[in-house]
């Protein structure tokens, strides 16, 4: 067996850049300052706090003012969504059936709480439904909109800026969780909040950002010392934020796009020999990220395959729900079956990936199905 399984699960986490470790080493083996505290060492960290904060900014191409660093984006999605709806009581949160499970529980949250909440379908390759979206943006009252920028399942690129200027031209406010995004595409689109996660872009876990433009009205989650323009109390990490910053600045989206593309290809040509059914837009159209495919493989149990194949890291789904033992509710909203979607790969590599190692990867995949079907 493999000392490391060949990494199929892209979508899941990243590994860790060189740039990132390097940047973070400083503070990990001599720096151990909290950049709260008014002293020189203070004044150190917290110099280096906001120079990350500016780092991430910069690729993000937003003031570094509305940057606030959270433990990730399963945070930010709960300040955002929470946050905004604590200011406007009364008013409705519009979102949509594929959203990450941190974006539907906070939004049930709110529901239980008495809030006013409405989930939106999707078409079956995953994009949104549009006339379903103008509709609840007419019936008026609508203080926030979330929606994933690229969707964590099936990978469905969603028209963002087209559904950020009708929420705004509708009077709400537009949050989207951009965790699968940055560092992949142009995220120039004009939009209120915006959520990011450092260790999806080969930065470190345990730490994130949400954008918030300046002077939108968002109650902070926790009480404490008012650090992050008193949005979210707590000691920050000089370590994570130099790491989260140094992996943002080496990321190249355009060259990213360029190399999951060709894979894709690879990917398609490899299973090109078995039944299976892509799920989602168009594998090699504009509306789908390149370094995802989701694959439904008849008459065969995904987990079966999993176990099968312990010298590949796959998975079926969200990491954050795999666990659970549900059907994934992205599939479920594009219309699958719970049979269909128990027989269902999320297959994802990350842009470097050898092409090489991709085609033999789907290549064992792909005779293991052959193998196992019934």
């Amino acid at each position: 067996m493999r000392p490391e399984p060949i990494d199929l699960d892209a979508q899941a986490t990243s590994p860790l850049r060189p740039e990132a470790l390097a940047a973070m080493l400083p503070w990990l083996e001599r720096h151990h300052w909290n950049p709260h505290s008014a002293h020189r060492g203070g004044r150190l960290a917290k110099a280096a706090l906001e120079a990350a904060r500016e780092a991430v900014a910069a690729r993000l191409g937003r003031p570094a003012d509305g940057l606030v660093f959270t433990s990730g984006a399963t945070e930010s999605n709960n300040l955002a969504l929470k946050g905004v709806m604590a200011r406007h009581p009364g008013r409705r949160l519009l979102t949509f059936a594929t959203e990450h499970s941190c974006v539907l529980e906070s939004a049930r949250h709110l529901a239980a709480m008495g809030g006013a909440v409405t989930i939106l379908p999707v078409q079956p390759d995953g994009m949104p439904d549009r006339q379903a979206f103008a509709a609840a943006l007419a019936g008026g009252d609508i203080a926030l909109v979330s929606a994933m920028w690229v969707n964590n399942e099936v990978g469905s690129i969603w028209p963002i800026a087209d559904l950020a200027a009708e929420a705004r031209g509708a009077g709400a406010l537009f949050h989207t969780d951009a965790a699968q995004a940055f560092g992949k595409l142009d995220l120039s689109a004009d939009v209120d909040l915006l959520s990011l996660s450092g260790h999806k872009i080969g930065g470190p876990k345990g730490i994130g950002a949400l954008w918030v433009r300046p002077g939108t009205a968002v109650a902070p989650l926790l009480d404490g010392g008012g650090q992050e323009a008193g949005l979210r109390s707590g000691t920050q990490s000089p370590a994570l934020a130099a790491g989260f910053a140094a992996a943002a600045a080496a990321a190249d989206p355009q060259a990213a796009q360029a190399a999951a593309r060709r894979l894709m290809e690879v990917a398609i040509a490899a299973l090109a020999a078995i039944p299976h059914r892509v799920n989602g837009p168009d594998p090699l159209g504009n509306q789908r990220w390149p370094g995802n495919l989701s694959v439904s493989f008849p008459g065969l149990d995904a987990s079966r395959l999993i176990s099968a194949l312990p010298g590949l890291a796959l998975s079926s789904g969200s990491a954050c729900s795999s666990g659970s033992g549900r059907p994934s509710h992205v599939l479920a909203a594009l219309g699958l079956t719970g049979q269909q979607a128990r027989q269902t790969l999320r297959l994802g590599w990350q842009p470097g990936m050898p092409a090489d190692m991709l085609q033999d990867a789907l290549g064992e995949l792909a005779e293991t199905v052959k193998r196992l079907r019934p």
